[in-house]
């Protein structure tokens, strides 16, 4: 992979270890009941999904869960519940990407909602005090982008705007479908299991 100029990671699974049932266990506190019938590490269900996909707004989930719990619940509220998903964002990989980004263009390419983004682009984000702006060339988040893994459209709209040639990038997700999909694009792909150090793999498939 010698020709490889670009490299695009997944947030969730790949960068963030994730707590799926801590996640399920907030918002079922909040008073959604069937949260863990929605939640998913990979793709979320019914009005998490419009989160993700940016059908709706911030305020539109917030608006819809108060209506599932019975409660009028606070911005703050919610936003926990999500960043229950967060278990570790680890420092060593964020600097094993600020390094990459000597000699490669660095991308992001996360199925997330706003409360996740909100919550990346502050300091508190990492250890090191630097929000995800600082770690990546361009950030390409589903809620924004209207559309989620593993449409075919999310990749061709990064495609477009960055203007990356699949065959030199290397896309790294823990989802099955969305590196599929990646591949069907014309990307090079690596699929690690959730919380796998991919370092190592990430300097072989380089030839670094």
């Amino acid at each position: 992979m010698n020709q490889i100029k670009n490299i695009v990671f997944d947030l969730g699974g790949v960068i963030i270890d994730l707590d799926r049932q801590e996640s399920v266990n907030r918002f079922v506190a909040m008073g959604i009941a069937d949260a863990g019938d929605m939640l998913n590490p990979y793709r979320q269900h019914g009005v998490f999904l419009q989160s993700e996909d940016g059908s709706i707004t911030a305020e539109g989930f917030i608006e819809k869960l108060s209506e599932m719990s019975g409660k009028a619940l606070s911005y703050e509220t919610v936003s926990q519940g999500w960043l229950g998903f967060l278990k570790k964002v680890s420092q060593e990989k964020l600097d094993y990407i600020l390094s990459l980004r000597a000699d490669y263009k660095i991308y992001l390419l996360s199925n997330t909602n706003p409360f996740v983004m909100d919550f990346a682009n502050t300091t508190a984000f990492s250890e090191a005090g630097k929000p995800i702006t600082e770690y990546f060339d361009k950030i390409y988040a589903s809620c924004e982008m209207k559309v989620a893994k593993p449409h075919r459209e999310i990749f061709e709209l990064m495609l477009a705007d960055s203007g990356m040639i699949p065959s030199e990038t290397l896309f790294l997700d823990d989802g099955e479908a969305n590196v599929k999909m990646g591949a069907a694009v014309g990307l090079h792909t690596y699929q690690p299991v959730d919380g796998e150090d991919w370092r190592a793999k990430v300097d072989q498939l380089l030839g670094r």
